[in-house]
C-alpha cells in the first residue's frame, strides 16, 4: 500500500459520487481493490483527510490489546475497528487477532528492526539470567503469566462502558497490584510511563479538597431524608453562604452515591358535579402579591391498610404555605366545614381574599357559600372537568404523595397521621421552594419584615 500517498487517497475519495456510480465500479475505474477503497472511505468519514495520511505502524502491545478488546466488547467488524483507531491497514487487526489466538499476549510484541546487535558478555558482578528450561526460568515465566492474567482480568472489570480501556483504568490496576508484582513490570505491561503511575500515587495521598463540602452535602441530604436533588442542595448551600456550581454538586453527589429518592407520580384530580355556583375568578392567575390574598383548596384520597382517608388542605398562593388541613375516614361535608373554620382563624378582619376550589359538591353546599359570604370572601371555582384551573393544589398533592405517602412505610393509620403532621410542618418551615430559595414560612417572614 506504500504506493498510495495520502494526496492520492484524498483525490480518489473526493472524486467519488455515490449518486453517479457504485463503489464496485468506481474502485475498478481507479484501479483500487474494492475493500481497500471502502476502508479509505470509512477513514475519511470518521477522521477526514487526517485519516488518509500514512501513519507510523510500529504499534505497542498495549495499543494492540486496546484495539482487540474494543472489537470484542463492541462487536465491531475488523474494518470498523481499524477505522475507529485510525490504523493504516485494516488487515493489521486481523493479523493481531490471529497472533493472539495462536501465541497469546507475547505474540503481539513488535519485532525489533534493523540488524541484531552483538550482546556484551556479562561481567562477573552482573546478574545472570536463568537458563532456558531451568526451574528458575519456568518459575519466572509462571510469575509473568500470573501477572498478565490478573492484570487483564482487573482491567476488564474496570473498563469503561464505551468498550475502551482508559488510562485511568490501567493506573488503578497497577496501583492495586503494586504489592504483589514489581511496579516496573506492571507499568511495562500496562504501557504507561512510570512517572504517570507515581503521579497517581501522589494524588491519592493528597487530602480531598472537597472533603468538607462532601460532608455538608451528605448532611443536607440526610436532613431532608433523601428528598433533595442536586439543585435544591445547591440552593441550600447558597443559603449557608457557600456558592457552589450545580454541576459540581451533582458530581460530588454521584461520587457519594447520593440520589434523590423521590419520583413524581401522576395525579388524577377529582371532578365533582357540575354546578353554577361561582365563576372562575382566579383564571389561572396563580400568583399573589401579599399573604391571604388568594387561597386554593381541594380534597385528595389515600388508600392504606384496606382503609380510605381523605385530606382537605388550604394553600396560600402567595408563598405556597399550607394554612391548615383536616383529615377523615369519610369525605363528608364536615371535613370541609372544619377545614374552613380552622382556616378563617388565620384570616385578618381586613382582607380581600379570593377562595378557589373545583366544582366538588362540598364547595356547592349552601353552608359553605354562606360562610364565605359572611366573611366577605370572594368564591371562585374551576371550569367543568378542567384540573389545570386548580393545578397548584394538585401539584402540592403530587409532591406530598411522592415525598411521604409513596416514599415511607407506615405501621398503621395512626402512624400515617403522625407522619403527615410532621410532613406538613416540614413542608411549611424547612422544605425549600425553588422559586423562593427558602421555605414558605421563611418567605412570609421575610416579606413581613421588609413591608
Amino acid at each position: 500500500m506504500a504506493k498510495y500517498t495520502s494526496d492520492l487517497k484524498s483525490k480518489i475519495i473526493l472524486g467519488y459520487d455515490s449518486k453517479m456510480i457504485s463503489q464496485t465500479d468506481y474502485a475498478k475505474q481507479v484501479g483500487v481493490n474494492k475493500a481497500q477503497f471502502q476502508y479509505w472511505l470509512k477513514l475519511y468519514e470518521l477522521h477526514g483527510e487526517e485519516g488518509l495520511k500514512n501513519t507510523y505502524t510500529d504499534y505497542s502491545i498495549g495499543f494492540k490489546l486496546d484495539v482487540l478488546n474494543y472489537m470484542v466488547q463492541s462487536g465491531a467488524s475488523l474494518m470498523d475497528t481499524a477505522a475507529h483507531f485510525k490504523i493504516s491497514s485494516y488487515t493489521m487487526v486481523y493479523d493481531w487477532q490471529k497472533k493472539m489466538e495462536l501465541g497469546g499476549v507475547g505474540a503481539l510484541e513488535p519485532r525489533p528492526k534493523g540488524r541484531p546487535f552483538m550482546k556484551k558478555k556479562p561481567t562477573q558482578q552482573s546478574k545472570q539470567a536463568p537458563a532456558d528450561g531451568s526451574v528458575e526460568a519456568l518459575e519466572a515465566r509462571i510469575k509473568q503469566l500470573e501477572m498478565e492474567n490478573e492484570y487483564f482480568k482487573k482491567v476488564e472489570c474496570l473498563s469503561s462502558k464505551q468498550g475502551k480501556i482508559t488510562k485511568q483504568d490501567k493506573e488503578q490496576v497497577v496501583y492495586e497490584l503494586r504489592h504483589k508484582y514489581q511496579v516496573n513490570e506492571l507499568v511495562k505491561l500496562a504501557n504507561i510511563p512510570r512517572s504517570t503511575y507515581y503521579d497517581l500515587v501522589k494524588r491519592r495521598n493528597r487530602p480531598d479538597p472537597d472533603g468538607d463540602l462532601k460532608v455538608e452535602i451528605k448532611a443536607i441530604y440526610e436532613e431532608h431524608e433523601g428528598r433533595y436533588g442536586y439543585r435544591r442542595i445547591r440552593d441550600e448551600l447558597a443559603n449557608r453562604e457557600k456558592k457552589v456550581n450545580h454541576k459540581k454538586v451533582q458530581r460530588l453527589m454521584k461520587e457519594l452515591g447520593l440520589k434523590c429518592r423521590v419520583r413524581m407520580k401522576k395525579y388524577k384530580s377529582y371532578k365533582g358535579t357540575v354546578g353554577e355556583i361561582a365563576p372562575n375568578h382566579l383564571d389561572r392567575q396563580f400568583t399573589a402579591d401579599t399573604p391571604n390574598q388568594k387561597w386554593v383548596t381541594d380534597i385528595t384520597e389515600f388508600k392504606l391498610f384496606d382503609e380510605k382517608l381523605y385530606l382537605s388542605p388550604v394553600l396560600d398562593l402567595f408563598n405556597g404555605e399550607i394554612i391548615t388541613y383536616t383529615i377523615g375516614s369519610r369525605p363528608t361535608y364536615s371535613l370541609v366545614s372544619e377545614m374552613l373554620e380552622k382556616a378563617l382563624e388565620y384570616l385578618p378582619e381586613k382582607h380581600k381574599l379570593l377562595m378557589h376550589s373545583d366544582q366538588g359538591w362540598h364547595y356547592q353546599m349552601k353552608q359553605y357559600c354562606h360562610t364565605l359570604q359572611e366573611r366577605g370572601i370572594k368564591q371562585s371555582m374551576s371550569r367543568k372537568g378542567n384540573c389545570y384551573d386548580n393545578s397548584v393544589m394538585e401539584n402540592f398533592f403530587g409532591i406530598m404523595k411522592s415525598e411521604l405517602f409513596y416514599y415511607k412505610e407506615f405501621e398503621s393509620v395512626e402512624h400515617f397521621k403522625q407522619e403527615l403532621e410532621k410532613y406538613m410542618e416540614y413542608y411549611n418551615t424547612k422544605r425549600m421552594k425553588s422559586k423562593f430559595k427558602m421555605s414558605p414560612v421563611q418567605y412570609r417572614t421575610h416579606f413581613e419584615l421588609v413591608a
